[in-house]
């Protein structure tokens, strides 16, 4: 049985948030947790509440045993682009692209 949490519009550019999110795929809840409790990125600390959720959602919802979970899928999907804009010389401007993911973290039993 799987479990999954989702987190939509989080402020951060997919490329970046998906460096960390390769690191986990795979790996026990338990060593994922610890290599995001020790990456000294933003991205981890976001993952890390998305893979928390997934890990309640199995517990309260599947009553699964949370030692024989892993971490089966993370994706990290590009959300919504918010555009501004930044004043230049002579009346220019440039454009600002902030980006935006969706991240979904999958857990399955062993």
């Amino acid at each position: 049985m799987e479990a999954k949490a989702v987190s939509k519009f989080i402020r951060i550019s997919p490329q970046k948030a998906r460096l960390v999110g390769d690191n986990i795929r795979g790996k026990p809840v338990e060593d994922a947790v610890n290599i995001l409790n020790y990456t000294p990125r933003k991205a981890a600390r976001l993952i890390k509440k998305v893979l928390n959720s997934a890990l309640a959602n199995a517990e309260q919802n599947f009553s699964l045993d949370v030692d024989s979970l892993y971490v089966k899928q993370v994706h990290i999907d590009e959300g919504p682009t918010l555009k501004r804009i930044k004043p230049r010389a002579m009346g220019r401007a440039n454009r600002i692209l902030k980006r935006t993911s969706h991240i979904t973290v999958i857990l399955d039993e062993l």
